[in-house]
């Protein structure tokens, strides 16, 4: 049996690197390298867009959820889907209709000032910490499944993921991850789901062995429920990963209704996720680790064979957060921190030489800027061992510092570069200087940098300063809000460079 679901688990592997040469062969220029040509129809997008944000945490942590607080550890998972929702309907089709590569363009577009430049660097942090998490995430995978030690099993992983996503860019991962999406679901719902569900004896079997709190959807705790909103459903209104698989969409009506699509299902995956959890709870009631649950229910419950393909949907779930990261991350380093760091930014020019980089249909340079980052993620995950800690306080600055200044900018036209470069600076100190403050003084670790404390101060103080140091100095300027209005309109191309416009 275990020799079938190693066999199953490596075609899938061996599938995701033909994925690449697949995408490669759709590779023309850098927006097709980049953002999929601006193409995606509502089918792949869909499920592009959902197979990027369920990653480790949603499958193989939500079913550990499950397991220790019943039906509750759906909350996780849910709070995920409602921010690919609330993006979706709120914020994606104009987000489509800029024609942009990353979120701090959106900011040099918006604001037409420096200030705002520095985002970059936050998110290629931010990009980069995900991308080493889920590279770890899914090498505990393949410790479990062919008995290698953790550093090997990063670098074969992180391998695979680096040649697919280096190969193809955006095609290979769009291609890769509709397999991934495919597996996932049905692996979850159409093999975990029932046969777990069975072997339980059924929810009327659960409710006879476990207790009444089991069924509570706040047994999870008030605290639990509210961190995942505003860290997961906050942190995906603004993720770079999250903003290039909207700009992939083919027309704004896509990004919305594709996106809620995805999010409704990421909300399934969230309750089936935490069912199978349940029943794995009476199924096997010794599991010491939550995080084993996953890989104990495919190895002991499921039938031979079918363990293998759940397994490999824990992997797909893992890989496609991985290469969407990669890539982000990737973009992000070529088209804004470079030349905010090499300053080359002339008198008047909002974008430098970042937008022209993109634009130029280099794709041999955006390979390259895949490649080396990968290979820094692959080391990040096997030197790093408190990848997660690292991720948590790039994820604080990301809400805490900069999601005011980019939904600022969306629905307040009043707001102003210098209102919104302060209410960055102001919001990612205070959330660093308390989150500094917390771990100092803290008896936990969940009092420490783990807590939610840092998020709320910093987005309180960055709201305010925001606002009024927004009203107390001049609007932006004209010509910047008609560019602005040009991209949300729709007016502009894909290859117009965003300097070109003022």
């Amino acid at each position: 049996m275990q020799a079938l679901n190693i066999a199953i688990v490596v075609a899938y592997l061996v599938a995701m690197l033909a994925f690449g040469w697949w995408g490669k062969s759709r590779t023309r220029n850098a927006s097709d390298y980049l953002v999929a040509g601006r193409r995606l129809g509502p089918f792949l997008y869909t499920g592009t867009m959902a197979a990027v944000v369920l990653g480790g945490a949603s499958t193989v942590g939500g079913v550990g959820l499950g397991y220790q607080y019943g039906i509750s550890g759906m909350w996780l998972v849910v709070a995920i889907g409602t921010g690919v929702l609330l993006l979706s309907l709120l914020f994606a089709p104009t987000i489509q209709r800029l024609k942009i590569y990353t979120v701090s363009q959106m900011l040099t577009l918006r604001y037409g000032h420096r200030a705002t430049r520095v985002s970059g660097i936050v998110m290629l942090a931010y990009t980069l910490m995900l991308c080493a998490t889920s590279t770890g995430a899914y090498a505990t995978i393949f410790v479990v499944l062919f008995g290698w030690d953790r550093a090997l099993s990063i670098a074969v992983g992180g391998a695979i993921v680096l040649v697919y996503s280096t190969i193809g860019g955006m095609w290979s991962i769009t291609l890769a991850d509709m397999a991934q999406f495919v597996i996932k679901t049905i692996g979850v719902f159409a093999l975990m789901l029932p046969f777990s569900l069975a072997a339980a004896g059924g929810f009327s079997g659960i409710a006879e062995r476990a207790d009444a709190e089991f069924f509570s959807i706040t047994g999870i705790g008030a605290q639990s429920i509210i961190t995942y909103f505003v860290v997961y459903t906050l942190g995906l209104l603004i993720g770079q990963d999250i903003w290039q698989r909207v700009f992939t969409s083919r027309t704004p009506e896509i990004a919305r209704w594709g996106g809620s699509a995805a999010g409704i299902y990421c909300i399934l995956y969230g309750v089936a996720g935490a069912v199978i959890g349940m029943s794995a709870s009476v199924i096997l009631p010794a599991i010491e680790s939550r995080d084993d649950v996953y890989a104990d229910i495919a190895l002991n419950v499921l039938p031979i064979g079918i363990g293998g393909l759940v397994l490999a949907a824990a992997v797909a779930a893992m890989m496609s957060t991985a290469s969407g990261a990669l890539i982000a991350a990737a973009t992000v380093a070529r088209t804004d921190v470079v030349p905010f760091v090499a300053g080359r930014f002339g008198g008047g020019r909002f974008a430098g030489g970042g937008e022209r980089t993109t634009s130029d249909h280099d794709v041999r340079s955006s390979r390259w800027w895949v490649l080396g980052l990968g290979l820094v993620t692959i080391a990040l995950a096997v030197i790093v061992q408190d990848v997660v800690a690292a991720l948590t306080i790039a994820y604080d600055i990301l809400v805490g510092g900069l999601l005011v200044a980019i939904l600022g900018g969306l629905v307040w036209r009043r707001g102003n570069g210098i209102g919104a470069g302060a209410s960055m600076a102001a919001g990612s100190l205070v959330t660093l200087g308390v989150m500094a403050y917390l771990e100092f003084t803290a008896e936990n670790r969940y009092d420490g940098i783990y807590a939610n404390e840092p998020i709320y101060y910093g987005l309180a103080v960055s709201a305010v300063t925001y606002v009024v140091v927004s009203l107390i100095t001049r609007p932006t300027a004209p010509e910047v809000m008609e560019a602005w209005d040009r991209r949300v309109a729709g007016e502009v191309p894909d290859d117009v460079p965003i300097d070109a416009m003022h």
